[in-house]
């Protein structure tokens, strides 16, 4: 229960970060998109509290091999299938927020803010391809879902929070 709601306060705090995003998008600090990616972030954090995941191959290691669900289980559940929906815009938008990040930088010269921006994004991308094979039932990686899941989410997180420091110091030297 206790991860369930950080699942929603987070993402109640990712949509207040991307009005405040949005109104620096306004000033020409951002590309128009990522305040409506780091919006859906937010918006998909709290679905995902809302909605449990089901167990699933690859997930957690540390469970005995009797509770591990294997390759073969049936379909995922209603909630399961929501909760799943609801990661999308996490485990896409973060890493598409970067890449335009990423864009906006190149167009300015800010080759460190590139770099960070586009490693994040492909490092976040290239955890979740990982993370998705394994709890698919990958038999090279299984009992490693879950380390790559959080992976994938440090990086995306990380590079979110960058991205909040950075814009309210722009925001700050503009004024």
């Amino acid at each position: 229960m206790a991860q369930r709601a950080n699942f929603a306060v987070t993402g109640l705090l990712y949509c207040a970060a991307a009005r405040g995003l949005g109104r620096a998008s306004q000033r020409g600090v951002l590309p128009k998109a990522v305040p409506v990616l780091v919006g859906g972030v937010g918006v998909g954090l709290i679905g995902s509290g809302v909605f449990v995941t089901d167990r699933s191959a690859g997930s957690h290691p540390t469970w005995p091999p009797t509770q591990r669900p294997g390759p073969s289980q049936t379909a995922p559940s209603r909630e399961g299938h929501l909760h799943n929906l609801s990661a999308l815009p996490i485990f896409l938008g973060i890493p598409v927020a970067g890449l335009a990040s990423t864009l906006a930088a190149v167009r300015e010269c800010d080759y460190r803010w590139a770099a960070l921006s586009a490693g994040s994004s492909i490092a976040m991308a290239g955890s979740f391809g990982l993370f998705g094979a394994a709890f698919g039932g990958n038999k090279n990686l299984a009992g490693t879902g879950g380390i790559f899941q959080y992976l994938s989410t440090a990086f995306g997180f990380g590079w979110l929070s960058a991205l909040s420091l950075r814009t309210l110091r722009s925001l700050h030297a503009r004024q």
